[in-house]
């Protein structure tokens, strides 16, 4: 049984257990610059560092790479054609789809929707 945090919004409910997605361009985090990481909205598990965060042109905070074993992967047709959904494993909620046009050294793009994430910026 997925646990859902009951402090999750109602827009954040549908894109992480209701196959929703946001709008390009409207996540706070595409500007976060700041040095930190990113987790899970709903059970709070780091997802990625701030360093392999980029500027995708797509509209949704993407990275190059994530932490290693903290997603798992499904293959998704909602569109008509196969893409690589990913969801966080500690509580299987969907954060967005990997694709291979990415930034060497991975070739990888994480595309996140940003309200699935929370960032921390790193203590000084």
């Amino acid at each position: 049984m997925i646990k859902k945090n009951p402090n999750l919004t109602a827009e954040q409910k549908l894109v992480m257990f209701e196959d929703g997605t946001e709008p390009p361009g409207t996540s706070e985090l595409n500007n976060e610059k700041r040095e930190g990481s990113y987790h899970c909205a709903n059970c709070g598990i780091k997802l990625f560092n701030s360093e392999k965060k980029y500027e995708s042109g797509s509209g949704w905070p993407s990275f190059f790479q994530s932490l290693p074993e903290v997603f798992e992967t499904k293959t998704d047709h909602l569109l008509g054609y196969a893409r690589t959904e990913y969801h966080c494993k500690n509580c299987n909620a969907h954060h967005g789809h990997i694709f291979e046009d990415g930034p060497q050294p991975t070739g990888k793009r994480y595309c996140n929707n940003g309200i699935c994430l929370v960032f921390k910026e790193k203590k000084k």
